[in-house]
């Protein structure tokens, strides 16, 4: 039986098909790191991957089939295998609690620095050590939306390919370039040597951001600590600058992902004013 030209029938995979066990694993960040693939859900996570060429399948709960049928079509247009799955299937692959019934299974995204460092970025955001998957994915959504060149997460790191992670960042971390570095010396060292300032943000910094603006005419890296134990000392003893950001309320800190949102924009805000009047 067929529904029409375009949408081929095809067998409904349970729980226990060998496909949907090997893509459950890839939960886990060792199997991701293995395999080289990872899984995200959601309609705009799998958009994304379908736009930028990472998706090697998509996944569709059967009663969701003609919900999404724009999303499938065009992934069968680009010759990427659309499987329909059980119930039960698409809760073993779903992370969250009200599953959306679509999913893709994917390349993954992370990049070397030397291929960032190539390109001759203007604004880059670092995250040191950052443990949050949240954070990490709304880090990697400002930047993108900011237009920052790449993320950059050192030392250990959460893995970007983190479901919380991925749906935290909307879709960008297929925008985006990210970059894993498990030598933050080695990584930061590299950025100095391509004439990149390294900012780290400071409750006590020697510079306000609202005096800033100079600093932020040449190519910067944000620096941001872990959301508990924020920066170690060495690194911000070794910042070029150690900026911090006016709170005037009663706050004593802000987190990863609000600190980065208004470092970042404040950066980009000089940054793009600058190129389009040297346009």
């Amino acid at each position: 039986m067929q529904t029409d030209n375009t949408r081929p029938v095809t067998d409904v995979l349970s729980e226990r098909s060998s496909r949907v066990v090997s893509l459950a694993k890839l939960h886990r960040s060792a199997t991701r790191r293995t395999e080289k693939r990872f899984l995200v859900e959601g309609a705009n996570a799998v958009d994304a991957a379908l736009a930028t060429g990472r998706a090697r399948s998509v996944l569709v709960r059967d009663d969701a089939e003609d919900r999404f049928g724009e999303l499938l079509d065009r992934a069968r247009a680009h010759s990427v295998p659309v499987h329909r799955l059980s119930d039960r299937a698409a809760a073993k692959l779903a992370e969250t609690t009200t599953a959306p019934g679509v999913f893709a299974e994917c390349d993954l995204l992370t990049v070397d620095l030397d291929e960032v460092l190539a390109g001759s970025p203007r604004l880059l955001a670092v995250a040191v050590e950052p443990r949050e998957p949240g954070n990490v994915g709304t880090l990697i959504r400002c930047a993108d939306a900011m237009g920052a060149d790449a993320v950059v997460l050192l030392g250990d790191a959460v893995d970007p390919h983190n479901g919380k992670a991925v749906r935290a960042s909307a879709g960008s971390v297929f925008h985006i370039p990210v970059v894993r570095e498990s030598d933050t010396t080695a990584a930061l060292r590299a950025l100095r040597a391509d004439g990149i300032l390294t900012l780290a943000t400071a409750a006590d910094g020697e510079l306000s951001l609202d005096d800033a603006d100079d600093v932020f005419t040449g190519p910067v890296a944000w620096l941001f600590g872990n959301e508990a134990h924020g920066l170690p000392g060495t690194l911000l003893a070794d910042a070029d600058h150690r900026v911090a950001i006016p709170i005037h309320g009663h706050a004593e800190s802000l987190n990863l992902a609000a600190a980065s949102a208004i470092c970042l924009y404040s950066a980009a805000r000089i940054q793009h004013r600058r190129s389009a009047s040297s346009d």
